[in-house]
């Protein structure tokens, strides 16, 4: 039986943010993939989290040893926010399982459907050691995790953001990350990034329906961070040069060239941005929100 360890970062938060009303969907969502991978695969759901926010960690979930520092640490910031370093969290979930088969990192507001572990394990059975699996974006409403069924129930729209990640516990020692914060731009880049790059078989889903995410805000894209934007850049710069001081050149990997956009090395030319794109860009800015979430 395929063993997956499952990691989140369930953050106690105000009732005017969108994770106050997004964990727990995605904790029963977990819940309901796990119970429907029941004698299949074998799950654990676990967490990590800081002191204050035990409140919010399910009952059920693994809570692993309380995170114990984060981007405030680091430096000194515009707008400060208490957000995890990514490679804090993940190396919680491999000690906590360290004979598991499959690591699984998703955003808190990420919410898997009921075949998603078994869809995953048979990925696996077929040869990938490493994939990432983008999320559909369901309406914003219905949000209460009494009408999840009505949730799931909904296509969705195709997003082209990285917020879930499968890869395999063997390649977990040879990853570079930095000091990458969750919550912020380029964080989803720099772990794509090592799993392209380790991977012997990798892959990137954009159509399956496996994971979805109540509306599409993007909070996280608001100039108020745009230090932590170039923290978390400078550290994916940094994440590329370890890779490729252990493994070579990135820029002749098919698998990673995709990952490359804006980084040194991207063999591709350049291309400037559609004027719809920049606009687009133009009015999140204007519109952004004062809170990242705590993923990309």
């Amino acid at each position: 039986m395929i063993r997956i360890a499952h990691i989140v970062n369930p953050v106690q938060v105000k009732p005017t943010s969108d994770l106050f009303v997004a964990q727990p969907v995605t904790f029963e969502a977990m819940r309901r993939a796990r119970a429907f991978a029941a004698g299949e695969v074998d799950v654990r759901l676990l967490t990590a989290q800081y002191p204050e926010d035990h409140p919010i960690v399910p009952k059920d979930f693994e809570a692993t040893p309380d995170l114990e520092r984060s981007i405030m640490d680091l430096g000194t910031w515009q707008v400060p926010r208490k957000l995890p370093l990514l490679r804090d969290i993940l190396g919680r979930m491999a000690e906590a399982a360290p004979d598991a088969d499959l690591y699984v990192y998703t955003n808190v507001d990420i919410a898997p459907m009921p075949a998603f572990y078994t869809a995953i394990a048979r990925r696996y059975e077929q040869g990938l050691d490493a994939f990432v699996i983008n999320r559909r974006t369901i309406e914003a409403t219905p949000s209460n995790v009494a009408d999840l069924s009505l949730m799931m129930a909904q296509a969705g729209q195709r997003h082209p953001g990285h917020d879930c990640f499968v890869f395999a516990r063997a390649a977990w020692p040879q990853y570079v990350l930095g000091d990458v914060c969750i919550g912020i731009n380029w964080v989803g880049r720099a772990l794509i990034l090592n799993l392209s790059a380790v991977a012997g078989n990798f892959r990137e889903f954009k159509h399956d329906h496996l994971t979805f995410h109540l509306g599409d805000d993007q909070v996280w894209r608001s100039d108020r961070f745009a230090d932590y934007v170039e923290h978390n850049r400078r550290e994916t710069i940094r994440t590329l040069e370890g890779l490729e001081a252990r493994l070579g050149p990135m820029a002749t990997r098919p698998a990673v060239v995709p990952y490359l956009s804006g980084l040194p090395g991207d063999p591709r030319p350049t291309r400037r941005p559609s004027l719809g794109r920049r606009l687009r860009g133009a009015l999140r800015g204007v519109l952004g929100a004062d809170k990242p979430d705590r993923g990309e």
